[in-house]
């Protein structure tokens, strides 16, 4: 039986992309019409990594700089959530191993509309108190917990 990938190997397996596609039909009423990304892993880290300590960030917004990079309509939202998601826990392994002084801060990369993440290590629990240490406000909205005055906190990819 072949060993299961490590999150570092995950994050640094490109799987050819990033790729251009046209946005299909079945799409367009969602996501417009025009092209998309599919970033590569390591493309998503990196933008992950650049949101300094004080600010945050959103999954849409880290798409949004994707798309600008590529000069594309728009980045795809599966596959770019599931590489923030491989960023976080290959970060907790370098954080494990000691490996590296400065980690992805991907407690810094929020959902949309500034909600927590529950799929980070730790889950949202986690990644409350890292804000909280870096001098965020966190409330709740229903069941979920949520950054306060998101816009004042946002940090600019341009």
């Amino acid at each position: 039986m072949k060993p299961r990938k490590t999150w570092k190997q995950k994050l640094a397996d490109n799987k050819d992309l990033p790729k251009i596609l046209d946005i299909p039909d079945r799409l367009q009423k969602n996501w417009g019409s025009g092209n998309f990304v599919i970033a590569a892993p390591a493309e998503v880290d990196e933008l992950m990594r650049r949101v300094p300590k004080g600010k945050v960030t959103t999954i849409n917004h880290v798409r949004m700089a994707l798309a600008k990079k590529h000069d594309t309509t728009t980045a795809c939202p599966l596959t770019t959530g599931i590489f923030a998601w491989i960023a976080a826990n290959a970060a907790e392994e370098d954080a494990i191993e000691n490996k590296k002084k400065r980690i992805t801060p991907y407690w810094r990369t929020l959902k949309s509309g500034g909600l927590l993440n529950e799929k980070y290590p730790g889950g949202a629990a986690a990644q409350k108190k890292r804000l909280l240490a870096e001098g965020h406000t966190v409330t709740k909205k229903g069941k979920h917990d949520v950054i306060v005055n998101l816009e004042k906190s946002l940090f600019d990819f341009d």
